[in-house]
């Protein structure tokens, strides 16, 4: 598991080797940063915003994908989430970056932040309800070897 603080990588780690033990699985959220991101980068038919969700959403776990302040900017207002400019040692700069680096699709020179919201892994140890081929009602139990928790495999995903 990787997580920039040690502490909270170890509670990660136990929290899936606890799940992997009692059959089950659990999702979690990559966050992601790009620094020195150029002011402009992005056209107007390939945005930022687009090129960075299309590579995040493909692998099949990944159910969300936000840049900046995202899901959480439903909370706010218009006059509240935008990003103030101001000049800064000769440089235009926000005062607040919730647009997490993009605004309009276009990279606007602050750090570029995003998460991406992986769902727990489908197959568990326990049985599920499910419907089988002749459209009867049955169960189904997993077997073998399956990860717990995808996030160790989804930030090498994530990293394109």
């Amino acid at each position: 598991m990787r997580c920039p603080d040690a502490a909270t990588a170890a509670r990660m780690i136990r929290l899936v080797e606890r799940t992997r033990a009692a059959g089950d699985s659990v999702g979690g959220i990559v966050t992601g940063v790009a620094r020195g991101v150029p002011p402009g980068w992005a056209t107007l038919s390939s945005t930022a915003r687009s090129r960075s969700g299309e590579s995040h959403a493909e692998p099949p776990a990944s159910k969300g994908f936000e840049i900046g302040s995202g899901f959480g900017s439903v909370q706010l207002t218009g006059r509240e989430h935008n990003d103030a400019f101001r000049m800064r040692r000769g440089r235009v700069r926000t005062v607040t970056n919730r647009s997490g680096g993009v605004q309009g699709g276009i990279a606007n020179g602050e750090t570029i932040y995003f998460r991406v919201a992986f769902k727990p892994v489908a197959t568990v140890m326990h049985a599920q309800d499910t419907v089988d081929e002749k459209l009867q009602n049955t169960t189904i139990r997993g077997r073998g070897r399956h990860d717990p928790c995808v996030l160790p495999r989804a930030v090498r995903l994530s990293r394109r």
